[in-house]
């Protein structure tokens, strides 16, 4: 399985623990609310997943280390992924792999390895997100980069966030994979305590891409990390309902994904298939 079949899109981070993950799955999460099939998130944040405290999990019932006999021998299939993956309760076109458990595992991961992830999910469903944190030294982070179609860089108002980190990362690192610096699209994080720093303009001319979105983490979205409410917050907090929604729109338009029927979104259609047991809403 070599085709891409559905599209690849990537979230890397200049710097570590500025809000990647959070952006990452946000987009996901919208893009699944807003189009039909079926939308594959892959933490491939190799030395520090977190995806799973967020959503208050403690205990995943499966993640990515535990499929690395099939990914080492090359028997993974599309079932045995799917029997991997957490579905959102609220939003369940969006289908989770957790990620790595064991830090000390990360560098083993080779890129056959991601490759063969990759073709699995890219073959099976609608759309992949994969979030690969900020480290380059791994194979997760050269081959999703390497194969995505969309590569979103996030960053934050900080000098030593975008100037420092990112170009070094997109400006020297980066090229070395056949990756140009204007293959990237920028995700601004604004974290709720920072005051001042540079505004966007600045930011997109220093590290010269384009900038798609600004997230703006705010006090209600920590405190649902703290206690594993993220998805609450996605659907619920009036900021979080529209988080990462131009990036997923963007997504869409870019890969013409079909949207889905705005009836199915009425309270009324919901009581209705409801009623008839369980039809497909």
């Amino acid at each position: 399985m070599t085709a891409n079949l559905a599209p690849l899109i990537g979230f890397v981070g200049t710097t570590p623990n500025i809000g990647t993950t959070c952006a990452a799955f946000a987009a996901a999460y919208r893009l699944a609310e807003e189009h039909e099939g079926r939308i594959l998130y892959l933490d491939l944040n190799l030395k520090s997943a977190k995806l799973h405290r967020y959503l208050g999990i403690d205990r995943p019932g499966m993640t990515l280390d535990q499929l690395r006999p099939e990914l080492l021998s090359g028997a993974l299939t599309p079932g045995r992924l799917a029997s991997s993956l957490y579905p959102l309760p609220h939003n369940p076109r969006l289908h989770v792999l957790f990620g790595n458990m064991l830090r000390d595992q990360a560098e083993y991961f080779t890129p056959q390895e991601v490759e063969l992830l990759l073709d699995i999910g890219l073959g099976s469903y609608s759309a992949v997100v994969a979030d690969v944190s900020a480290y380059w030294d791994n194979a997760a982070t050269i081959a999703v980069l390497r194969r995505a179609g969309l590569r979103l860089l996030t960053t934050t108002p900080a000098l030593a966030s975008f100037q420092e980190d990112g170009k070094r990362w997109i400006y020297q690192v980066s090229p070395l994979f056949g990756i140009a610096p204007t293959d990237y699209k920028g995700i601004i994080i604004s974290p709720p305590w920072r005051n001042g720093g540079f505004p966007v303009r600045d930011i997109r001319k220093e590290i010269g891409i384009p900038v798609a979105e600004q997230f703006r983490m705010n006090e209600s979205l920590l405190m649902q990390l703290d206690s594993g409410r993220l998805e609450e917050w996605l659907r619920s907090d009036k900021q979080g309902r529209l988080a990462m929604k131009p990036t997923a729109e963007l997504i869409g338009r870019t890969y013409a994904l079909q949207r889905g029927s705005e009836k199915k979104k009425q309270p009324w259609y919901r009581r209705l298939a409801a009623l008839r047991n369980g039809a497909e809403v």
